[in-house]
């Protein structure tokens, strides 16, 4: 009898724990991922944001994964993020959509905001290169323009680019190592900046307005730790970039780098690739588990009416 009661005990609590999560993704708008540098909607079953679609989705978000050139600058993949918003607004029938871009992906939806942000109801920056990377610097100052060293890299990087897409069912999609590489510097950042200013904050390090003179929210999160967990190996790699930025940061964005818009932390014991629960789903044992960032995101957005 008693086991009898444990049993119906659990089941109970079980079903108590699923009703009460029912609707806490459920924004007002659909949410649209876009991806970072070398990134994609999905590669052989597995998704560059891994598990977050369908996280959000599980509790009520209408969720798509976008995907744009793997290599290309960043007015480029903002172009092509903006057809696929349009895309999901004809789709759905809604009238605006809520952006969350890691990486590079930030500068897209950054873009997509300024020129139509009517079609925006937030734009969520995830570890992103809002102010350049050291990393992206170096990497330039090292290829001199019009070498033969550089015509060797953009040649190989746009290959393994074009692989990428090919592998992702992207193949179309065109790309430029060389001005993706570009507009990561803080050279290239900063003249980005001044076309798109919108949610930025007046200096590095500072908040910017969570409600931008544009009328779209503005938000941003990342991390400062580079090795969180001993299974996942490009902690090693991202440890050795970590090197050549100054301060805290993710291995390839600076903390301060990473400010957009009303900051809700940005020292997660996360690195870059944790931030979207990759390399498939390591990240570090004692900290915030990035799938629940993403769904206490979706619930923000959702008390915020978007």
């Amino acid at each position: 009898m008693k086991k009898i009661t444990t049993l119906y005990l659990c089941c109970l609590l079980f079903i108590f724990s699923n009703s009460a999560n029912a609707g806490y993704t459920q924004t007002k708008y659909p949410i649209v991922l876009a991806h970072g540098l070398m990134g994609f909607d999905d590669v052989l079953g597995v998704d560059y944001f891994y598990r977050v679609p369908a996280s959000l989705s599980r509790d009520g978000a209408q969720v798509f994964v976008t995907a744009v050139s793997s290599l290309n600058n960043s007015e480029q993949r903002g172009e092509q993020l903006l057809q696929q918003v349009e895309q999901v607004i004809a789709l759905t029938g809604t009238i605006k959509v809520n952006l969350i871009g890691h990486s590079q992906g930030a500068q897209s939806i950054r873009y997509v905001a300024s020129l139509r942000p009517d079609l925006v109801a937030s734009a969520t920056s995830v570890g992103g290169v809002n102010f350049g990377s050291p990393v992206a610097d170096v990497v330039r100052q090292g290829l001199t323009p019009g070498s033969k060293l550089e015509g060797i890299a953009k040649t190989a990087f746009d290959a393994f680019g074009g692989l990428i897409a090919l592998l992702s069912g992207n193949s179309q999609l065109p790309q430029d190592a060389l001005g993706a590489l570009e507009s990561l510097t803080t050279e290239g950042a900063l003249a980005f900046n001044q076309k798109y200013p919108e949610g930025l904050p007046a200096e590095q390090c500072q908040q910017g307005p969570m409600h931008a003179s544009n009328g779209v929210y503005y938000f941003s999160w990342s991390g400062t730790r580079t090795l969180t967990n001993i299974f996942d190996p490009s902690d090693a790699a991202l440890a050795i970039t970590a090197i050549l930025i100054p301060g805290d940061d993710d291995g390839l964005v600076s903390r301060c780098s990473s400010h957009l818009g009303y900051v809700l932390k940005d020292n997660y014991r996360m690195n870059h690739l944790d931030e979207v629960n990759q390399l498939i789903g390591f990240h570090h044992l004692f900290a915030t588990d990035p799938l629940t960032v993403y769904r206490q995101h979706a619930n923000r957005l959702k008390k915020l009416g978007l």
